[in-house]
């Protein structure tokens, strides 16, 4: 079992005991700005607090307990019930004319291989790492005996109409057609394999 690091101080909204989905999303930054956005925006009060971090190298920060939530999504609901996963990733990109390099939504410079697919109105993805997905994977299914969700994963990122009453593991993009995380570029049939290997290990 990898380590799972406890991180900030952070006030959740409240405490379920039962929940029944865990849902993916991403940063759309790189993770030192995201952590700096959820310690300080809004006078300290961020709103939009993660169960958990997942940095590109493959750290999982802890920022709430498995039975906390916060207002991460608009629904009450969908909040109370599930466990937010945010993985560091940059999302969507655009090429730069005449340079080598992207930028994402708020400029951060990319100089890495992208994955290419058109979604959504976009083009270029950064990738998720290897480690990332492994470490995911690992968590999912810790979460997954410990509180008892069903073990099933919507295995693509569009948009499913009653998703909110889904058991299992979601994407933030299953919920509305205007998120981007996961995007494209997660491997879900590595992370399903990966999550059918830790059940039996």
């Amino acid at each position: 079992m990898v380590d799972i690091i406890k991180y900030g101080d952070f006030k959740p909204l409240g405490k379920q005991k039962k929940k029944h989905q865990i849902i993916l999303s991403h940063t759309s930054r790189n993770v030192e700005n995201y952590l700096q956005s959820l310690k300080f925006r809004y006078n300290g009060k961020n709103p939009k607090i993660p169960n958990y971090v997942i940095t590109k190298e493959g750290k999982i920060l802890s920022l709430l307990s498995n039975t906390e939530h916060s207002k991460f999504l608009s629904e009450v609901n969908v909040n109370r019930n599930s466990v937010v996963i945010v993985l560091e990733n940059l999302g969507w990109l655009e090429k730069e004319p005449l340079t080598n390099h992207y930028v994402n939504w708020i400029g951060d410079i990319y100089k890495g291989n992208v994955f290419e697919k058109k979604w959504r109105d976009y083009y270029f993805w950064q990738p998720y790492t290897p480690i990332q997905v492994e470490n995911t994977s690992i968590l999912c299914s810790k979460l997954l005996k410990e509180m008892k969700i069903k073990n099933q994963v919507i295995g693509h990122n569009t948009k499913i109409n009653g998703i909110e009453k889904y058991d299992g593991i979601v994407s933030k993009s299953n919920f509305d057609t205007d998120y981007t995380d996961v995007s494209p570029a997660f491997n879900f049939e590595e992370f399903i394999k990966k999550i059918e290997h830790e059940q039996f290990t």
